[in-house]
């Protein structure tokens, strides 16, 4: 092995699982720490497994990799299949939220076909929220303090078109002890009643937020405005947040 040239190497190394390059080869001697620690291998394997970014935007290779190989949606259940299951920290105010099928009374479809379901509030306040433990969605503390990935954050709402309502957003960036480091919290969205009931999406990015990230806290909500019994207030489906390469 030490006779083959670096760019052999590399092409060998390159055919490994990611964690075992980090975690069992690059212990292996300093030739191949410093290729693991290196941009060219890195840079093979994004191209080996079609993950793309311009060589302009490039700090980190590996860091890049993890992250476009973790990237989902941190939000579990985000369109009520699964009705309330995950969604903690739940205010029922009115009758409570529900869950409905798209598009609904007085509702529009929508934009993507595989959204089917909406949560919908009603005469009184009603809020849910999630907690993400970052650490134990496999992004390391050494990557949110050093590398500090942006954090999108997505939510769409609509009203019914017979009805008006009003609509919240707040999310926190949390350290270990729950301190507020971050925070994003939207201004309360009024929707008149006779309204086109298109869905609407929210969203911002979390950038150079500083060291000691560990959870997000992701909390929506609203109700409706006319008071009305059942369940006329504001919808919200699809929510997101994601750790962005």
């Amino acid at each position: 092995m030490e006779s083959l040239p670096e760019a052999v190497l590399i092409r060998i190394l390159a055919s490994i699982p990611a964690v075992d390059l980090v975690l069992v080869c690059r212990l292996v001697c300093c030739q191949w720490k410093n290729l693991v620690d290196g941009a060219a291998l890195w840079i093979l394997k994004c191209q080996q497994e079609g993950l793309t970014r311009a060589e302009s935007d490039a700090e980190n290779w590996q860091n890049f990799y993890f992250l476009s190989k973790k990237r989902k949606n941190l939000i579990k259940n985000p369109c009520g299949e699964e009705d309330l299951e995950h969604w903690g920290e739940v205010e029922n105010g009115g009758d409570g939220w529900k869950i409905e099928e798209l598009p609904g009374d007085f509702g529009k479809e929508f934009p993507s076909e595989e959204v089917r379901k909406y949560f919908v509030t009603s005469y009184e306040w009603c809020r849910k929220a999630q907690v993400i433990d970052l650490r134990a969605e496999g992004y390391w503390e050494e990557l949110m303090d050093t590398t500090q990935p942006k954090i999108m954050v997505r939510d769409w709402y609509a009203g019914r078109s017979d009805a008006g309502c009003l609509y919240e957003l707040c999310v926190k960036l949390l350290s270990e002890n729950e301190d507020v480091l971050a925070e994003y919290r939207s201004e309360t969205v009024t929707i008149p009643q006779e309204n086109d009931a298109n869905w609407t999406e929210i969203s911002h990015i979390f950038s150079n937020y500083g060291p000691g990230v560990r959870f997000v806290h992701f909390e929506h909500g609203g109700q409706d405005t006319l008071f009305w019994k059942g369940w006329y207030g504001v919808r919200v489906t699809n929510s997101s947040v994601t750790v962005e390469p």
